[in-house]
């Protein structure tokens, strides 16, 4: 296992995932471990049924990637990955009741001209 401190992360984290490559990157802030950096190769973790559409789903689910690109993660065509979501209880639309009225208007506005 190797460390690197906060300031280094900072300076340079290519340096910092090029060492994670190897082994686990622990990264220290004051003497203290504030994370842990471990490469995520296509051959370990990632090959592993459901991770990819588990790690997409959460993170398109927290706001960090967007539709198209969760859906790549997760190695599944945009509208399959909608499906997966809809399967999961998973909204695909983002605000509320409202807006999406307003949107429908908008859109009905937008195909009468």
């Amino acid at each position: 296992m190797k460390s690197v401190n906060v300031r280094e992360l900072k300076n340079n984290p290519s340096e910092a995932l090029r060492m994670a490559r190897d082994d686990m990157v622990v990264v220290m802030n004051r003497d203290e471990p504030q994370a842990l950096l471990v490469h995520l190769s296509d051959e370990g973790l990632l090959a592993e049924d459901g991770v990819r559409a588990a790690m997409a789903v959460s993170l398109y689910r927290d706001g960090s990637l967007a539709l198209g690109r969760a859906a790549r993660l997760a190695g599944m065509a945009p509208a399959m990955f909608m499906q997966f979501l809809s399967q999961r209880g998973l909204s695909i639309m983002k605000g509320d009741s409202a807006t999406l009225r307003e949107d429908i208007e908008t859109l009905d506005a937008w195909l009468a001209k």
